[in-house]
């Protein structure tokens, strides 16, 4: 038993896989959060126009507590990735010859919506089990102007979950580790990117078709119930969980680009 686990533990796909994939989560996300956090720190007039709350910032006093959850949430789930590599080992996740350029894009196409469908019922869950929502859920929503640091500011069960269904993708296709790794950076793009509070319309989100980029997921923080996708509007359309007042604030944004 231990000479086997030791054996699995030193293969070469060990290292690609959780251990450099948890890395290059971290990275990617502290690269993305920190200028975002800065920015609303220090709230350039230029920026304004593009802010989605009319509040000014959430309180600061959040964002040290804020890099705390990071590390902590990021230590649990590295440690939980690693418990779990016997089972991940045998997936199809590999490290051979890279795909050609449109597989990797078909396949992040399909990561980024089934993440999105599934984000959401996982999300909502937490909204609607009463007891998940007061000992998991509700420590997110301690934040209703949000910093793009809080993007892991939550109950470490809530970022386990949310890390296992951004997994589940490349499990089912059998990713090769580097689309795994573009994989990881896009998805902390759009955890750092929808909690940063401004919505900007040079955002690679807004390439996506039929994204309303952070402004989903801002107005979640907001008003609490609704809106419980990341960034696509339909499964919320679809089930009728929008929030109260979205699309009139949608129409709203857009008259106001226009007009500037």
């Amino acid at each position: 038993m231990w000479e086997w686990l030791r054996e699995i533990y030193t293969e070469p796909l060990f290292w690609l896989f959780p251990v450099a994939g948890t890395l290059i989560g971290v990275v990617a996300f502290l690269a993305f959060a920190v200028p975002f956090t800065l920015l609303a720190w220090k709230q350039p007039a230029w920026a304004e126009r593009y802010r989605i709350q009319a509040r000014k910032t959430g309180r600061r006093s959040v964002v040290g507590p804020a890099f705390w959850h990071v590390a902590r949430n990021n230590t649990v789930m590295a440690i939980a990735t690693l418990a779990a590599w016997p089972l991940l080992r045998l997936s199809n996740v590999h490290a051979g010859p890279l795909p050609a350029w449109w597989v990797i894009v078909l396949q992040l196409l399909f990561f980024v919506v089934l993440d999105d469908f599934l984000f959401y019922w996982m999300h909502r869950g937490l909204h609607e089990s009463r007891w998940l929502f007061k000992k998991v859920h509700s420590t997110h929503h301690r934040i209703m102007t949000p910093w793009a640091i809080t993007g892991n500011y939550m109950h470490p069960l809530e970022y386990v979950l949310t890390g296992t269904v951004m997994l589940i993708g490349p499990l089912l296709v059998g990713a090769h580790v580097v689309t795994l790794y573009i994989w990881i950076v896009l998805r902390q793009w759009e955890a750092a990117e929808g909690h940063a509070g401004y919505d900007f319309p040079w955002s690679p989100t807004h390439l996506m078709p039929f994204s309303d980029g952070a402004t989903h997921h801002d107005f979640h923080h907001a008003k609490v119930k609704g809106n419980y996708a990341g960034f696509f509007p339909w499964t919320d359309a679809a089930f009728g969980t929008l929030c109260a007042g979205y699309p009139e604030h949608l129409a709203n944004r857009k008259k106001q680009r226009i007009a500037t």
